[in-house]
């Protein structure tokens, strides 16, 4: 049966998927955009720091606010309406509640968010891939042993990127490449706050129609969004990772083909089985037509001339041996894809990606010449970037990951495209994100040594 005459299902039984989302802000409400408009679920609470934020974009979707006046989650599950507070704890508590959507984007929040939620026997959706990144692995290792699903978000790259990839090995193709778009510079990754709008190709005006945070978009552009994301598609689907970092080639859509080949063949590749992300730029700022840059590939190989007579005889566009072939999406819609997440995790017990070793990491990179006594701001920020390494060349080097390099303190310089060590910074060791990322770092240990 279809996920969605299962959703019908429930919605005739009387017995919706009942949701808990925590953080309302644009991929949230871009989510309750599609809520009224699928059946079989009930959005009981929305947790955020900003109740009136919450409501605020609510209206902006075009919920009717008479429904979110409950006074609490008990009442909103009496009468099907949703409960909005501050209190996310109450959420993954709550008996009722199937599944929580982590939606914050505050990689360490996210963290204690998943953990409570496991402990409460919640499947938890989590759209925070930022948190995914450092410490996804024993993620998905926690919530196993509590019993219940962990995945990443539909709509998000990574969740799109791995469908493709199971995809291809389902149909009997190996794998060559698989990843995203992206508009790329070199120069980008020294993109600040301040430079990202220009850059990114939106109007500040733009950007404040649409409440477009700029520390955000600025982590999508200045490299460690596209890190993060490729970071959890390797680890779900074991694909490897470049030995320095994403090479970002410029391609448009028909050449993708031609340059994710090994480079042996002609392409960019260290070798078959990796993630990369292709530029809609050219090197000299070009922008090339019919791009990637919104959208996901994943690009096969035939391994015999039978199959590659198939490509032939189906028009499939190839590379010019005519054994490399991509099937892509050229766009992604975020938030309002996160139900096809809910509804196979609540009703089919799967997730839609989800890490199942750490083979990549996302490490603090310096933007400029930094100087002790400095405050890292994390992703998207002034200071650094994430760059995407093998997690065997990480442990090596004990580089800080991205997501838990925001408000600490430097107290070594480390120079301009230096990616951070723990000795480096002075860190605070008692949130639960760092003791996971720790003890992640523990339970692999013995398998990236090997790898090293």
């Amino acid at each position: 049966m279809s996920l969605f005459a299962k959703l019908q299902q429930r919605q005739a039984e009387g017995r919706p998927i009942r949701i808990g989302l925590i953080g309302a802000g644009k991929f949230g409400s871009m989510y309750l955009a599609q809520i009224p408009r699928t059946p079989g679920v009930h959005l009981v609470g929305i947790a955020d720091l900003s109740p009136d934020g919450a409501r605020a974009n609510l209206a902006r979707v075009g919920w009717d606010l008479q429904r979110t006046q409950a006074a609490s989650l008990d009442a909103a599950i009496k009468d099907g309406s949703t409960h909005i507070g501050e209190d996310w704890r109450a959420l993954v508590t709550h008996p009722a509640i199937d599944v929580i959507v982590e939606c914050t984007g505050h990689p360490i929040a996210a963290v204690d968010h998943c953990l409570e939620a496991f402990a409460h026997g919640k499947h938890v959706v989590n759209v925070t891939v930022e948190a995914d990144a450092f410490c996804g692995p024993l993620l998905a290792l926690k919530a196993q042993q509590a019993g219940v699903v962990y995945s990443l978000a539909f709509g998000d790259q990574p969740a799109l990127i791995c469908d493709l990839v199971d995809w291809a090995r389902t149909c009997g193709f190996p794998v060559v490449a698989a990843g995203r778009g992206h508009k790329w510079l070199p120069h980008f990754n020294q993109s600040t706050p301040d430079t990202v709008w220009g850059n990114y190709g939106l109007t500040p005006e733009q950007a404040a129609r649409g409440g477009l945070n700029p520390k955000m978009f600025n982590s999508f552009l200045d490299g460690s969004k596209p890190s993060i994301e490729s970071s959890a598609v390797s680890n779900a689907t074991g694909l490897g990772v470049p030995s320095n970092g994403l090479l970002y080639p410029p391609a448009s859509v028909e050449d993708i083909p031609f340059v994710t080949r090994p480079i042996s063949e002609g392409g960019v590749l260290e070798r078959k089985g990796m993630v990369e992300v292709i530029s809609s730029l050219e090197a000299n700022g070009r922008k090339i037509p019919y791009d990637i840059r919104m959208g996901v590939w994943v690009t096969v190989e035939a391994e015999t001339d039978y199959i590659k007579n198939c490509f032939e005889e189906y028009n499939a566009h190839t590379d010019p041996s005519g054994r490399y072939f991509t099937l892509y999406k050229r766009w992604h819609l975020i938030g309002l894809e996160v139900g096809m997440s809910v509804a196979s995790v609540a009703l089919r017990g799967e997730p839609t990606g989800v890490a199942t070793g750490w083979n990549a990491d996302v490490v603090a990179t310096a933007k400029r010449d930094l100087q002790p006594g400095e405050m890292l701001d994390g992703e998207g920020g002034y200071t650094v970037w994430g760059k995407l390494l093998p997690a065997a060349t990480s442990r090596k080097l004990g580089g800080v990951p991205l997501g838990l390099a925001h408000d600490i303190k430097l107290i070594r310089p480390v120079r301009q495209g230096q990616s951070l060590s723990w000795a480096d910074v002075a860190i605070d060791t008692s949130t639960r994100a760092y003791q996971l990322r720790r003890e992640m770092e523990a339970h692999f240990a013995a398998p990236l040594a090997r790898a090293a």
